[in-house]
Parts: structure tokens; C-alpha cells; sequence
């Protein structure tokens, strides 16, 4: 970053006499800190032959009405438990980890069924997230696959293409025009799942890499499922009975100081800390360093111990992780519900750009409401799959 300046006649290098940098300057250096989190990229350099010009970040100085209610069937409840359709059309099926992450080979993202449609959201589901190489779907067509699954979110603050009309595509967008700050943020603090705040969060989520680095920019997920199962069952059962704050404010107050319009007001939702999957029947943490503020109902340092527990056992716990190294074409599609992600910055000055769809999902369901409204009992996903393998 370039250095600040600052009009106090009395100071050098931001100090004042040589001592404590001065509050003018500290004020400036705050103000030109870039959180690439919360304080979106403008893409306003290197237009001149960029194939994809078209698709870099725009901030329409427009007002979105309040989201209202999203009528929401979970395509994978049709789907068959089997996947038999999806998977016989792939040359190459591998699980990455055993916790999380399947890569598919041979299937073009065009030429799917609605039942390979929805045997695709079951496996999302079921694997947390599922990624594809060389794929030639367009925007249009990702955002058709992506309505397959449920009514797309405008997102209030983060960019859209320069294009007209694609307002439900966000854009993830850095260049060598702006570096990432270490002093804004840390590396947990970028671990997130989309737009928690909302009262019906993102489901079957897709993200297509159009210009990637030649190395670096990876991202990695981790499992909520596999953080349940981590725990002692008694400290299993305490977490299904809270609830957390989750705030869209610390985005929006992001993007203000960045320059760019708030289309939708920030809002506040309470969700539980441990939901179940509609169709896994699955039990997953839902909480997120990114947009997750407080438990609800505790004294606050019982509030911030257990979410900073669980903040680092997502963050630190690889056995609960998959890391994937993108190319362009590579594409990703994620279950919001059940994991956690966060990308790597360590690829500057080089340029990624990528192209996300985002379904809305239901509302986050606890363990209490799942039983009682469905008969059925919520299952922790590690002894399911030792029970269907006889262990």
C-alpha cells in the first residue's frame, strides 16, 4: 500500500516527534486498510483486453426492498439415495477426505438431468462439496442450474457484473491493484459460510474460476458435520439447545466505507448452533467466525469461550477439512448449511476472478423443531456411516 499521509506539520512517518504515531494518522491508515471480507475489491484497473471485462465488479448505486419469505423445496428429497444416475455418467469418482469433498470426472455441467440435478444436491449434501474441472457452463446456464435448486439471493453489498441483468451473480474479484492487508483482519476471521444473517440462508452454493493465479488462491472447506461429531455427547447435547446472533452489520459498515451503496439494510437473525440437513437428516454446527456474534441466553464469557472454541476447531482441525486448488474452469458447488470456507490470499499481485450462484436454502432447523416436525431422530453423520458399514 502506498504510504499515508497525514496533515499534521508535527509528524514523520505517522509519529508524532518521533514518539506515538499521531491520531490523524492512525485514522488514515485505518481508513486505507483493505479487509478483503468486508471491504470489497473495485476492479477498476486492467479492463484493457481482459476477456472477461464484462463480468468485474460493479456496485449499482441502487435499494433493494427487505428479503422476504422463500418458498423452498429441497431438490435432494427427490433425488435417489443411490445417486445412480450422476454417478454412472462419471469416468472418476473420488473422495478427497474422508470427512469432506468429492471431486467428479467426465460429466459436463450442461448436459445434466433434473434427476442428475438432483442426485448432484444429495451428494452435496451428503459430501459438503463436490467439484468439477474443465467445465464450459456459461453464467446463464450456472444460474439455471443454480434456480434448480431454490429462488436465488441478491446479496445487499458485494459486487455484481458490469453486465446488465445478473444481479444474482456475486463476484469474487482481486487483482494487483489493491494487496491485502494482514493488519485488517486475520486468517480465522475470513473462515465463513455465505450470508448466515439472513433467515434463510444459502444452500447447494456454486462458484466457477474464470482467470485464476498460477499457483496459490486455493480454498478450503471444513465440515460442520465432522465438528459435531468431534464432541463429547454431552457437550453435543448442550449445543443443540443454544442459539447464536448472526449480523450482516459488520459487512455493511465494510462496504459504506469502501464507497459502495448498502442495496438492502443489514439485518439480524438467530439460528441454532446446531442444525439438521432436511435431507441428510444430519446434525452440523452452524456457526461462523465471518458473520456469528454471540450465543444467545449465556453470560458473555461463556458466549465468547464456546464460540472461540469452535471458531478454532474449524479453522485449525484439518481432519475436518478439504483444500482445492483451483484452474480455470474448475467449479465448486457447496452445501452453505453444513460447511464452513474460506480462500487463501496469498496470490497477489496475480488476478482471480470467479462467478458465484447462490440459492437460498429453508430456514435453519434445530434438532428439537427436526424431530418433533418430522418423527424422525437427527443423526450425527460419523455413527450413521459406521452403522451403514457395520462397524
Amino acid at each position: 500500500m502506498a504510504p499515508v499521509a497525514t496533515s499534521d506539520s508535527a509528524t514523520t512517518n505517522g509519529t508524532t516527534n518521533g514518539a506515538q504515531p499521531s491520531i490523524e494518522a492512525l485514522k488514515a491508515k485505518v481508513a486505507g486498510t483493505f479487509n478483503p471480507f468486508y471491504s470489497p475489491e473495485a476492479g477498476d484497473e486492467n479492463d484493457e483486453g481482459y476477456e472477461y471485462a464484462k463480468y468485474k465488479p460493479h456496485f449499482p448505486d441502487v435499494k433493494w426492498e427487505p428479503l422476504g419469505p422463500q418458498e423452498v423445496t429441497d431438490r435432494g428429497l427427490l433425488a435417489d439415495p443411490e445417486k445412480k444416475a450422476l454417478l454412472s455418467a462419471a469416468t472418476k469418482v473420488q473422495n478427497l477426505t474422508p470427512a469432506i469433498g468429492t471431486e467428479l470426472s467426465g460429466i459436463d455441467l450442461r448436459q445434466l438431468s433434473d434427476k442428475q440435478k438432483d442426485e448432484l444436491a444429495l451428494l452435496v449434501a451428503e459430501r459438503g462439496v463436490v467439484f468439477f474441472r474443465d467445465q464450459e457452463i456459461n453464467i446463464q446456464e450456472q444460474l439455471e442450474l443454480g434456480r434448480h435448486w431454490g429462488p436465488l439471493h441478491k446479496h445487499a453489498t458485494t459486487p455484481v457484473p458490469r453486465e446488465p441483468g445478473l444481479e444474482e451473480v456475486h463476484i469474487v474479484y482481486n487483482d494487483g491493484s489493491r494487496r491485502p492487508d494482514p493488519s485488517a483482519f486475520s486468517k480465522l476471521e475470513l473462515w465463513h459460510s455465505d450470508v448466515t444473517y439472513e433467515l434463510q440462508p444459502p444452500s447447494t452454493t456454486s462458484l466457477k474460476v474464470i482467470t485464476g493465479p498460477p499457483y496459490g488462491g486455493d480454498t478450503l472447506w471444513s465440515s460442520g458435520y465432522a465438528l459435531y461429531s468431534s464432541f463429547s455427547p454431552g457437550f453435543q447435547k448442550y449445543l443443540e439447545g443454544l442459539s447464536a446472533v448472526h449480523s450482516a452489520v459488520a459487512q455493511a459498515d465494510g462496504s459504506r466505507a469502501a464507497g459502495h451503496t448498502v442495496r438492502r439494510e443489514p439485518v439480524e437473525s438467530i439460528h441454532p448452533v446446531v442444525r439438521v440437513h432436511p435431507v441428510t437428516g444430519w446434525k452440523s454446527v452452524y456457526v461462523n467466525p465471518g458473520f456469528t456474534r454471540r450465543i444467545v441466553g449465556v453470560p458473555k464469557a461463556e458466549s465468547d469461550a464456546i464460540l472461540q472454541l469452535l471458531f478454532r476447531q474449524i479453522a485449525v482441525n484439518v481432519d475436518f477439512q478439504v483444500r482445492f486448488h483451483w484452474e480455470p474452469n474448475s467449479i465448486a458447488f457447496w452445501d452453505n448449511r453444513v460447511v464452513t470456507h474460506s480462500a487463501t490470499f496469498d496470490f497477489w499481485p496475480h488476478t482471480r476472478h470467479a462467478l458465484r450462484v447462490t440459492p437460498h436454502g429453508e430456514r435453519p432447523t434445530s434438532v428439537a423443531d427436526y424431530e418433533s416436525n418430522t418423527g424422525k431422530v437427527a443423526k450425527d453423520r460419523q455413527l450413521a456411516i459406521w452403522e451403514q458399514e457395520g462397524v
